[in-house]
């Protein structure tokens, strides 16, 4: 079997896409994923299981919609994926002076070179991004909250869907995955 570090989009922010935690890992446990372990309130999941990524993360997408009514992507990578996303990242002092405000930023397709280049220069502010594969880490010196560096921008840019979480959640799931 296989660890695996799995990502709602979009779930428990604002009031929509509410999905309990406790639902999630019973969801997950009854679908023969091992271990199911939650990590927030904000779409966190931690298993082991046999299959690909991509198999585990459209069969958990269809049954959330179905048992949970909830329509939502899921982003999985296994333990080593996660883990060379980790040793990947380009920003390693925000990691270390700011890790609130460092983002890795999980997507469901490796974008182009050309739309990286597009979402660089889509930038008004002081963040920075830097794409590594399917993965996009994103600096906010001056935080989220008020950034133009919106999901929205980064998804239309880019072309492909994702769901960031800042470094702290980051390698608080590398500790559940034992890594």
């Amino acid at each position: 079997m296989t660890a695996y570090v799995a990502l709602l989009r979009a779930v428990n922010v604002g009031g929509r896409g509410k999905v309990a935690m406790a639902d999630l890992r019973a969801l997950a446990t009854d679908l023969g994923l091992t271990n199911a372990r939650t990590l927030l309130n904000s779409g966190n999941l931690v298993f082991e299981a046999d299959g690909t990524a991509d198999k585990i993360a459209a069969r958990l997408e269809a049954e959330t919609t179905e048992r949970l009514g909830v329509t939502t992507d899921f982003l999985v990578r296994s333990g080593q994926e996660w883990r060379a996303a980790i040793a990947a990242n380009p920003f390693a002092t925000a990691a270390t002076d700011d890790p609130g405000h460092l983002l890795l930023m999980p997507l469901k397709d490796a974008p182009t070179a050309a739309a990286v280049k597009a979402l660089q220069a889509a930038i008004k502010g002081r963040e920075v991004v830097h794409a590594k594969g399917k993965n996009l880490f994103a600096v906010y010196p001056d935080g989220v909250g008020r950034s133009k560096l919106t999901t929205a921008l980064i998804e239309g840019t880019l072309g492909t869907r994702g769901t960031a979480r800042n470094w702290n959640t980051v390698l608080k799931l590398a500790a559940l995955l034992g890594a």
